[in-house]
Formats: C-alpha cells, structure tokens, sequence
C-alpha cells in the first residue's frame, strides 16, 4: 500500500515537472522577446544587417545632395521597403564640427550611419579616424568611378567612400559676347591661360564687360590650374608642403596676377555677388565646375547666348584640358546598421545607372559612376546651351582630370597661400612669396 502510494505521488511530480517546463518554454519566447528592448537580442539585432531596419544620413544642400538622396531613398524602398532612411540636412560646417566632436569624444553616440564628406577633406578624417569608418571594399569597386576619386575615397588599399557628384570643370562663355569680339565658341576648343587673357581684353574693348569674376580670398583658379597639371599643394605622400619648386603653382599665381592687372576681371566678395555677376550679364566667362550649370540657367533670358569650351591648360607640358574643383563623397560610419548602410550605398550610388540618369535629368547630378556616362540622359542636347551636349563634354573631360593627393591639409596651406597672393599682388616677387609659404607651411603642419 505505502509502495502505491510512493508510485502515485513520484508520477504526480513528474507531471507536474513536465507542464511547468512547458510553460517556461513558452515563457522563454516572451523573455527573449523583452531581452530585444533592453539586452542581448537587441546587441544580436546590431550585427544582423536584416534586422538594421533604420540609417540616418547627413548631408548638405537640399536642393542638390538631399535631392539625390531623396531619389535613393525613393529606389532603395522598391526592394527594401522594410529599411527607414532617415536623411538629416546639415551645413557642410556643422557637418565637419559635429563629426570632429563625436570622433574626439571617442564614442560612436550620435553619430550617422552615412556622411557626405567633401573630397578636400576626406583623406584628414581617414587617417585621423580610419576605424570610425566602415570598408566598403567587399561592396563596391573604386575601379567603377572615375579614376581621380580613388585619391580621396581609398586608404592604405581599401575602399572607403562611395564617389558621388563630379567637380569636373569647364570653360562656361557668353557666345553672344565671344561673337562681337570677333571670336566664336570653335576658337576655345584648345587655348592656354595667356590665350584666354588675350581673348579677354578683346572682348572687354568691344562691349565693355569682363572677362571673369573673382574673389581674391578664394584660391579655387589657383587649385584648377595646378590639378590640371597633375600637381598639388602637397606632394605624392599626401603630407609635405610642394609650394616652393612647384613649376604649375607658380604659373597659376602668375597668371592670376595677369588676369588682375589686365582689367579684366571684376571682383567679387562671396557667392552670391559671384552668381549675380553672371546673371547680369556683367561677365563674359566662368571657368569652374559644373555645378555653376544651375545657377547660370536660372536666367532664363540669357538662354541661347551661352555655351562651355574645354578648360584653357598651363603652359607646362603635363597641363591638360580638364580638371576638378570641389566634389565629395559618401562614407559609412563603423556603428551599428553599418551592413544595412553599405547595402544602401551599393544598391544605390554604387550601381544603379538608371538612378544616375534620373538624378541628371531632375536635379543636374553629374555622378562619377563610368556606367552610367552611357546612359541617354547623358547625351540629350542643352537647348540652353544652343543645343550642346554639355554633360556628354562634362563626362569625356571627367576622364581625362589628373589624379592627385589632397592629403590632408588642402586648406590649412590655402590660409597661407591666400595671405602670400596678396602679398603678390601688392608687389612682392614670386619666388619669395612661394618660399615663404613653404617655409610657413613647413613650420606649421606636422
């Protein structure tokens, strides 16, 4: 009797042990479920790209780089509808303050998952911070973009940003102005600087307009000239001053010097007497990138009397017809959705060509992806420009800019450069304003 008793109450136990772990098994589902709010599912979540469901991405200029993204946005949903893009719009200053503070700081709190980063300056933010940023070596291919942005973009053999918009750069002239001095758009195909000055006071005699608009505290001429030479401010390692010897630099500054001395050129103090010179009809040329092309079609009136030649070379032999002023790309930051950020990047501004047309045809973005200079939109006629392929032009000379080092202190030696130009132009001989500001930039970047 006692043994039937001992029997019935182990099997009572028993049953009792085999529901309880059934509902801890269940249990453990909802545990695991609170565990993805404040603990370890949610740290899993953070290195699973499919569970990455939200990015944030800087950038600036509404009406040119938020727009791309708005179109990337736009394409990337259509496959990853589940994927919240968060696009952040701020000035390029703030941009630069906020990613120095954060990297300082040493934590990744705040920071976005993609950054917009102008070429200028990338290289100082990845030899700074190399680990803050995500290789992208494994999603995309610098060989795909044009060749000069494989400087700025790529470290110590990996691949770290994705090359966005052209800086590429173009001889932009008033034809009707060309024409009453006695020159057509033809007579621009293959000129130097001197050339172009010569043209210059020809037009400035017979309609009284200038040449060009410059601001003597901007040095974007002098940074044209020299790439287009396949030389910088600093040397090939990206570091050491190459001011005094640099052979283009120094005929840059001469021929800046030419132009002002010439009379014609009208000076101008910040971006928007820069724009204004040109939509007034007050100048007959703008030699720069073609981000200009929206500001000059903004005049409708001036439709038709407008066209864009190759950019006039140096004298020295290595000068070409083309070359870059500003430009940026896109850079994933090494914290957590950094997958789902490099799968964005890739789908998008790392291969998809018909994106590129669109962005060219709705917003005027020349991108650097080789595949997509193919594309119709890349060859349609500028009624504008009387017909022009313009882009077709903008995509054959992006081919032909020479790549060089901006390293990291591109503007740092321009602070020092801008103070020495006007030391020029008020007098001073140019070999000592070179050597002096090798010696300052010597002393000051180490």
């Amino acid at each position: 009797m006692k043994k039937g008793i001992a029997l019935l109450l182990i099997c009572l136990l028993m049953l009792t042990a085999c529901s309880s772990n059934s509902n801890s098994g269940s249990g453990s589902k909802n545990t695991g479920n609170a565990a993805a709010d404040t603990g370890t599912a949610g740290n899993t979540a953070t290195t699973e790209p499919a569970q990455a469901k939200e990015i944030t991405i800087w950038a600036w200029d509404p009406a040119f780089n938020i727009a791309a993204l708005e179109v990337a946005k736009a394409e990337y949903a259509k496959t990853n509808p589940d994927v919240k893009v968060n696009i952040v719009e701020y000035a390029q200053a703030d941009i630069i303050q906020k990613l120095n503070t954060g990297l300082n700081s040493g934590t990744t709190k705040g920071l976005p998952n993609i950054v917009l980063i102008e070429d200028y300056r990338s290289q100082s933010f990845l030899q700074s911070y190399k680990d803050s940023f995500y290789d992208l070596s494994g999603s995309i291919k610098g060989s795909d973009f044009a060749d000069y942005k494989s400087g700025p973009t790529s470290l110590d053999g990996k691949q770290y940003g994705i090359p966005f918009d052209s800086g590429v750069t173009g001889l932009y002239v008033r034809t009707d102005y060309l024409e009453q001095a006695g020159y057509k758009l033809a007579d621009l195909q293959d000129i130097d600087w001197n050339k172009y000055i010569e043209i210059g006071k020809a037009v400035k005699e017979k309609t009284g307009k200038a040449l060009i608009t410059l601001d003597p505290n901007d040095l974007g001429l002098i940074r044209v000239m020299i790439q287009s030479a396949g030389e910088w401010y600093l040397k090939e390692d990206g570091k050491t001053p190459n001011i005094a010897g640099n052979a283009p630099l120094k005929e840059a500054f001469e021929i800046y010097k030419q132009i002002m001395e010439s009379n014609v050129a009208k000076v101008h103090a910040d971006w928007s007497q820069f724009v204004a010179a040109l939509n007034s009809g007050d100048v007959a040329s703008v030699p720069t990138g073609n981000w200009i092309t929206p500001s000059i079609t903004a005049e409708a009136t001036q439709s038709g009397k407008w066209g864009i030649a190759p950019l006039p070379k140096l004298t020295a032999n290595e000068s070409v017809h083309a070359s870059n002023l500003g430009g940026s790309s896109w850079y994933v930051m090494n914290v957590d959705g950094k997958e789902t950020a490099a799968d964005f990047m890739a789908k998008t501004f790392g291969s998809n060509v018909e994106m590129y047309q669109k962005l060219l045809t709705d917003i005027g973005v020349i991108g650097t992806f080789k595949a997509a200079a193919g594309g119709e939109a890349y060859s349609q006629a500028n009624e504008f420009f009387s017909g022009q392929k313009i882009v077709s032009d903008f995509a054959a000379w992006t081919e032909q800019i020479p790549s060089v080092n901006y390293g990291i202190n591109t503007y740092a030696i321009e602070d020092i450069l801008i103070v020495e130009m006007q030391n020029y132009l008020n007098g001073k001989d140019i070999d000592s304003v070179l050597s002096d500001a090798q010696a300052q930039a010597e002393s000051q970047i180490k």
